[in-house]
């Protein structure tokens, strides 16, 4: 309604429900529908509308005029559009329903194919992954095998040359002056100490006894003195005319060589002497005129065997004339030397 219009008595209402008492008994609507078009429809609708204005306009003062009868007729064409609206309503909202589902089916289906790609490839990853470390760890245990395989055979090297060595020291041992010269220092030492320590005894109580008092001696009548040529006894071992001193020094290392004797006099070799030991004390006498040093051997007890076979070789030709004279730096090695030429000479203290 408009706002300009005037408003209405209170008792307008009751004046129109009075109006419309005589249709108070409308049939149903299933009845009043049928046989109607939705145009007849919608012309009753706007009959009943015009009719509802009027009504307005005539509430004034005046009484309301009754509305027009409405007839079930007028009303059934409504429901079939009403119904196929519905239905058109369901139908798209199951083809959007089953849309929706095959959708969902669709995406399910391509996550499922994601998922088993994904799982192969992981399984594939995986599985290379593990051939690679398989790989790495054997080839590491190749290397290091090898590598065992390799210290294993230098070891086993080593250990026979060391072998070897050994059985070459050992059999140096039992035939050469070292292994002799050793062996009889260890035996006798002991004894050798008993002994000193014995004549020690003996000289001092033979010090303390009291003899009588010896009979008086004729004193022998002294020889003459011959003068004595030093120039002929003075070594001469590089010159050409000394031809029997050299074949002297070569009779006495050949027999020192080759006929050994253990137990012979003093001043004398009484070890083994072996070719490379009478080279270097010939090189000594004929190269080097008995002068200078000779190389050493590496071995102190075979530096011995070669002093010791010079020292007799001067001793035979000069007598009493040599005076030997050991030089060392430390009193252990002076002993060494002296307990070495003592036992290769068969020479006391």
């Amino acid at each position: 309604m408009n706002s300009d219009e005037p408003q209405t008595n209170p008792q307008q209402p009751e004046k129109q429900s009075a109006a419309l008492t005589p249709n108070a008994q409308i049939p149903e609507a299933s009845e009043y529908v049928k046989g109607h078009t939705p145009s007849e429809n919608l012309a009753g609708v706007i009959s009943a509308e015009d009719g509802a204005v009027s009504a307005e306009k005539a509430s004034a003062p005046e009484a309301i005029e009754p509305l027009p009868e409405l007839k079930l007729k007028d009303l059934e064409p409504t429901a079939p559009k009403v119904e196929a609206s519905q239905s058109v309503d369901e139908e798209d909202t199951v083809t959007d329903l089953s849309q929706t589902v095959a959708e969902l089916k669709r995406q399910e289906r391509d996550l499922r194919e994601k998922i088993a790609a994904l799982q192969q490839n992981q399984t594939q990853l995986i599985s290379e992954q593990l051939a690679k470390s398989q790989a790495l760890v054997e080839r590491m245990l190749e290397e290091g095998l090898k590598e065992l395989e390799q210290r294993k055979q230098a070891l086993e090297i080593s250990v026979e040359q060391l072998e070897r060595r050994r059985e070459r020291i050992r059999a140096e041992m039992r035939t050469s002056f070292a292994g002799v010269s050793q062996e009889l220092a260890i035996r006798v030492q002991g004894f050798k100490d008993y002994l000193v320590g014995s004549l020690e005894d003996l000289v001092s109580t033979a010090e303390e006894l009291e003899l009588s008092p010896a009979p008086q001696q004729l004193q022998p009548i002294a020889p003459e003195e011959q003068p004595i040529n030093s120039r002929a006894n003075a070594p001469q071992f590089a010159k050409q005319e000394f031809q029997e001193q050299t074949r002297q020094i070569r009779q006495i290392l050949d027999q020192y060589r080759n006929l050994p004797d253990y137990y012979g006099p003093a001043w004398q070799l009484r070890r083994t002497f072996e070719p490379i030991h009478a080279e270097r004390v010939s090189n000594w006498f004929f190269s080097q005129g008995g002068r200078g040093s000779i190389k050493t051997m590496g071995s102190r007890l075979q530096n011995i065997l070669i002093a010791s076979a010079t020292i007799s070789v001067l001793r035979t030709i000069y007598a009493e004339r040599l005076r030997t004279l050991v030089l060392a730096n430390t009193p252990e090695r002076l002993g060494e030397w002296r307990r070495g030429l003592q036992d290769c000479l068969g020479i006391s203290r």
